[in-house]
């Protein structure tokens, strides 16, 4: 049927295209469930049970009794009625329902291109590496689940930050593939080369930023100090003491992650003001529309992030906020194409 590569190869792009807008779709929704506490609300796994959900009363009442053996029950909805239950099982369903979609979506047509050998191997290796995050993307979401059930009304913010990181490269990696692919160039991630270093640190700045995102939804830091630009009263808030290093690293303290994150976004700002510097220095004046596009998508972030902050954690901006740093990350990556080719 797909005889000619230059149909099968518009195929794998137009495929390319589906997958990058469907794991930007689960992010979304990844993060609006995790808004709504709505998580946990599904106590097993069930890779093949749970394709269809409750579809009799009976069914609905055994996964409403499984939730409420869960401390989250216990301890932050005992009062909590079978269709209160029903809102937040149908967010934690459709986010896994969207996770089965995606994987298939991505396997299927990969065994396709794979099988027409009209694809280069380059790319279709990539696609492989893609398939095994997914997988792996997967697995760490039962594992982050699990670590609900038993001790804590909440998910562990550490599993949370490696989930939502690995969401965010397989996304990268996904956008990577599609702008090498599109200018007929092979797949390279790393090669050293000192001029493109500085656009480089600031893609790792930003995913450090996106784990101290997580920290701080995990660990729910942004309930404290609900002011800007000050914490409280003061830049550094009355009860953060650091004066050795365990306390600087104590990642469980909800005032660090706060005023990490916050900070750390001050400083990607002063690194994007120095990387202006050193485009206009280096002559590299074809990025500077990049650039503009990355600095509007920052000053978007922030604010979202502000205006998240002062709303008492309003779910609707929240989720702007983490739709605009995909966005944000997104940029980089591009700015970072750009120069290295």
């Amino acid at each position: 049927m797909f005889e000619n590569e230059k149909k099968i190869n518009n195929l794998f792009l137009y495929w390319l295209y589906s997958s990058l807008i469907l794991v930007f779709s689960i992010i979304i929704v990844g993060g609006l469930t995790r808004l709504t506490n709505s998580g946990l609300s599904i106590t097993e796994w069930e890779l093949f049970k749970g394709i269809l959900p409750p579809l009799d009363q009976k069914t609905w009442i055994d996964y409403f009794n499984h939730y409420k053996k869960i401390p989250q029950f216990n301890l932050l909805n005992p009062t909590m009625d079978l269709n209160e239950f029903k809102v937040i099982f149908y967010w934690e369903y459709f986010h896994r329902i969207l996770a089965r979609l995606i994987g298939l979506f991505f396997l299927i047509p990969l065994l396709f291109f794979f099988i027409s050998k009209k694809v280069k191997k380059n790319y279709l290796d990539t696609c492989f590496v893609i398939f095994f995050l997914i997988l792996l993307q997967g697995v760490m979401g039962w594992y982050m689940v699990m670590s609900g059930l038993v001790d804590d009304v909440t998910v562990s913010h550490y599993r949370l930050s490696v989930h939502l990181t690995l969401a965010f490269i397989i996304i990268s990696t996904i956008f990577w593939l599609i702008k090498n692919f599109k200018n007929k160039k092979e797949v390279v991630f790393f090669s050293y080369n000192k001029k493109k270093i500085p656009f480089l640190i600031l893609i790792f700045i930003i995913f450090i930023q996106i784990i101290f995102g997580a920290f701080v939804s995990g660990l729910d830091a942004g309930q404290i100090y609900q002011t800007w630009p000050l914490m409280g009263d003061n830049f550094i808030p009355n009860d953060l003491i650091i004066d050795e290093i365990h306390n600087a690293i104590d990642f469980n303290n909800q005032s660090l992650v706060q005023f990490y994150h916050r900070n750390l976004a001050y400083f990607i700002i002063l690194y994007i003001c120095y990387l202006s510097f050193y485009i206009y220095k280096n002559k590299l004046l074809k990025l500077f529309s990049s650039l503009k596009i990355i600095f509007i998508a920052l000053l978007l972030q922030i604010s979202l992030g502000i205006f998240t902050l002062i709303s008492n954690l309003n779910i609707l901006l929240a989720s702007a906020h983490q739709i605009s740093s995909v966005i944000l990350l997104i940029c980089a990556i591009n700015l970072y194409y750009y120069r290295a080719n």
